[in-house]
């Protein structure tokens, strides 16, 4: 989607003219506020605010243009912070409130709104993390593993799904030939902190719900929140996790690491027996107690349960 460009508009005589308009409206709503949690009077591209109102909205007996604008700006920021801040909880705890609106603050001004769903706002706070790590700074790597945490949350919860396979499906197919594809809304993840515990211990701090906490806003400004009580940071652990829903359930689960592996090969396009190789070469370093083979169909029998396999032709 191209920037919207902001530059004043005098009248609308066509379609184009009208594009053209909404572009600039969006333009200046997506102005990033003053520290008051006012519009500012010049944009980003220097350009006076005020000039611009007036060339498409007209005053009233009790506000100039550009204090209507205003208030769609305010609005506009209002609802895209607070959606974040809904969104991210575990980052908001990990930062503190300060720096959390900083991040966001400095996030949207960059990556504004282009979906008609919020459920797409934080879709590319990932690699604006990894850009900008002065935002998260001291704790940059453990901020990291919980947005990618947080956003394979968002995934899971609406994300689409495909036919599962059966288990007569696995039964009946040469292991040589077989591929799987996975549920699109299954995120797999290997991250370096035990993210996935400092969500509960956070949830069982939260009297009313962890989400529902996260999104309180003062009455005098969208950037004054409440502050999360705080669990101790997520410990430096290894942790290869699947983030998945399971009858309109939001989970997420532990995985063994050769467990890990053979899922991502499946995911990446291998057969069956490739992944399994690979699997078992993991397996054999680990302290797994059980044979392979009967881990193997453990492993089967629980991820057919829950539907993440998705049949794929033969190759």
């Amino acid at each position: 989607m191209t920037k919207p460009s902001i530059s004043p508009l005098s009248r609308v005589d066509s379609r184009s003219d009208l594009k053209k308009l909404q572009r600039e409206m969006a333009g200046m709503l997506f102005q990033p506020l003053t520290p008051a949690w006012k519009m500012r009077k010049k944009s980003l591209q220097g350009k006076d605010m005020a000039e611009i109102a007036k060339s498409f909205i007209k005053p009233n007996d009790r506000l100039s243009s550009f204090e209507r604008l205003e208030i769609y700006n305010r609005c506009y920021w209002a609802r895209v912070v607070d959606s974040l801040y809904d969104d991210f909880p575990g980052l908001l705890s990990i930062l503190g409130n300060g720096k959390f609106f900083k991040l966001v603050t400095a996030y949207l001004t960059l990556h504004p709104s282009e979906s008609f769903t919020l459920r797409n706002l934080g879709s590319r706070l990932e690699s604006f993390v990894v850009e900008n790590p002065q935002y998260t700074s001291p704790r940059h790597e453990i901020a990291l593993d919980m947005v990618r945490f947080e956003w394979a949350q968002i995934l899971a919860f609406d994300g689409p799904s495909n036919k599962p396979v059966s288990p007569r499906d696995i039964q009946r197919q040469n292991s040589a030939s077989l591929r799987f594809g996975l549920q699109p809304y299954l995120t797999l993840l290997e991250l370096n902190h035990a993210v996935d515990h400092y969500i509960i211990a956070l949830k069982n701090h939260e009297t009313d719900g962890l989400r529902s906490e996260a999104s309180n806003t003062s009455n005098e400004a969208v950037g004054v929140k409440t502050p999360l009580k705080r669990p101790p940071l997520p410990r430096k652990e290894k942790v290869w996790l699947a983030v998945h829903r399971h009858d309109n359930v939001l989970y997420f689960k532990r995985l063994a690491h050769a467990s890990f592996v053979l899922l991502r090969m499946l995911q990446s396009g291998a057969t069956l027996e490739e992944a399994c190789r690979k699997s078992v070469r993991i397996y054999g370093s680990s302290n797994l107690k059980p044979n392979f083979q009967e881990e193997l169909t453990v492993w089967f029998a629980d991820w057919s349960s829950l539907g993440w396999l998705t049949p794929l032709k033969q190759k």
